[in-house]
């Protein structure tokens, strides 16, 4: 089953109902599969490997996608934010490639190379007026569908390979077709070339639900929008909703009452923030979602219930809850494995590994699947014993000081209970007794007095233990992430080594 079929079943159940809004201009069910019909002409003329997006989201995106899809052809968002030098080299491992978006960079960068490039507004245009006939034969195939280039931080990026299968065996394990009122809408403001912008596009569509696209995230925006297309569903990253709540606490107006759901993921979620989220959206559903590209998104999900539950708990074990990205979807199978392989208990950290349909773990240089189909995510984390999953940090980030391992997580969680800390990130650093020692980088909340480093250590003395007691503190102006929310610790270290 190949994805362009969600749209075509979206089209001919509701052909005349509004799927798409970007930029004020509003698109069908039924004009959304004409323009990919006819962006599917477009690609199998050009004779193109890929389809590269190198721009926002936006129509051309979608168009794309589903062209790709129908012309059996690989989707390849990159990364438009990415210096030359590194788009460059990633342009020439998909060529010859059908690049919608910055042609003028396309040519600069790989000139004579095949490229063929559309300015974003032209290949709509051309795809529209390419429709083929409604009696065309399609044959697309059920093959590569999504290529997405990881982030490179240890190595050259590799090229992930998601599959129509996959997709497809998320999006009907975990969406109902049609299932959307009309005027429920969903807010995309996530980034084309990330697993949960393209997830959120091929769940609202099998839905039926209005997709609203904000190309360039702004929190006065994000509001704005909610308002104006009466949003009911939204997916942030957890740096998005901190700005979000900064700008509603600021004073900016927005009629938000819509929103029914809000999911997120991508991130960590400090804890005292999605407890102020629960608190300023009372009647809103919040879902923590955790999943990777190499899994076509989500394979756990906190819900809004158990958001609910744990916010109001007084219990410490159901309060803690609200800190973990709950159970594993129904079509998951989910293990934690220490460094030997062998299954551990409820309790015990180790590695996450997931197994189901939907899981690809394959990249265009090797699988990496093992011999049963489980696919090691390089996350730690571990399970209680009712199934909950809590994530450590990825596998490279936890902290081995003299043979113990420590969670960078439950440090930080800890110090943002500190009245006048903003943001923090513990990371290793290196110690000559230990191996490796904690080293912590925070951030001054406005208008405090920076604490001791006596307080900061005696607060984590307090509530953890003493190995978990930073040797290193530094005060930062700000901390470093990449635009999906995500914190990149590599850059912390470096900070911490000055």
């Amino acid at each position: 089953m190949n994805i362009a079929l969600l749209l075509e079943m979206a089209a001919d159940a509701a052909p005349d109902r509004v799927g798409l809004v970007c930029d004020g201009k509003r698109w069908t069910y039924g004009e959304m599969l004409a323009a990919a019909r006819g962006a599917c002409e477009l690609i199998a003329d050009s004779g193109a490997s890929h389809v590269a997006l190198l721009d926002e989201s936006s129509e051309a995106s979608v168009i794309a996608l589903f062209g790709a899809a129908l012309a059996g052809v690989a989707y390849c968002p990159l990364n438009y934010r990415l210096a030359e030098a590194d788009l460059a080299g990633l342009l020439g491992r998909i060529a010859p490639a059908l690049v919608v978006g910055d042609a003028e960079r396309v040519a600069r960068l790989l000139p004579g190379m095949g490229q063929i490039a559309y300015p974003r507004a032209e290949f709509t245009l051309a795809a529209q007026e390419a429709v083929p006939a409604e009696d065309a034969d399609y044959d697309p195939g059920e093959g590569i569908a999504i290529q997405l280039f990881t982030s490179g931080t240890t190595a050259a990026p590799k090229a992930a390979i998601l599959r129509h299968s996959n997709l497809v065996s998320y999006i009907l394990g975990t969406v109902e077709f049609a299932a959307a009122e009309e005027a429920e809408a969903a807010l995309v403001s996530v980034p084309p070339y990330h697993i949960a912008g393209i997830a959120a596009l091929l769940s609202s569509i099998y839905a039926q639900r209005r997709i609203v696209m904000l190309p360039a995230f702004a929190p006065d925006a994000w509001l704005r929008l909610v308002d104006a297309e009466q949003v009911t569903n939204a997916f942030v990253v957890p740096t998005m909703l901190s700005r979000i709540i900064h700008a509603l606490d600021k004073g900016v107006h927005a009629d938000i009452a819509s929103l029914r759901s809000i999911a997120y993921g991508g991130g960590k979620m400090p804890l005292e923030l999605i407890h102020h989220a629960l608190d300023l959206f009372p009647e809103t559903g919040f879902t923590n979602a955790y999943g990777l590209t190499e899994t076509s998104s989500t394979v756990a999900l906190l819900g809004p219930d158990e958001h609910r539950r744990a916010h109001a708990a007084s219990d410490p074990k159901e309060r803690a809850r609200l800190a973990s990205v709950g159970k594993p979807l129904p079509t998951i199978e989910l293990e934690i494995r220490d460094e030997e392989g062998r299954v551990l208990p409820p309790g015990q950290p180790g590695e996450i590994y997931v197994r189901g349909e939907q899981v690809s773990g394959e990249y265009r240089e090797k699988s990496a699947l093992d011999a049963d189909g489980w696919f090691p995510t390089r996350d730690a984390g571990y399970l209680d014993e009712d199934g909950f999953l809590f994530l450590a940090g990825r596998a490279d980030d936890v902290i081995v000081r003299g043979g113990e391992n420590i969670s960078p997580g439950e440090i930080e969680d800890v110090l943002l209970t500190h009245p006048a800390i903003a943001d923090v990130a513990a990371v290793a650093v290196p110690s000559a007794e230990w191996g490796e020692a904690v080293g912590v980088a925070a951030v001054l909340r406005g208008g405090c007095d920076q604490p001791s480093d006596a307080d900061l250590c005696e607060l984590v003395r307090a509530r953890l233990r003493s190995s978990r007691v930073p040797e290193t503190i530094l005060f930062v102006p700000s901390l470093p992430y990449n635009e999906m929310g995500k914190l990149l610790r590599r850059e912390v270290k470096a900070i911490l080594a000055r």
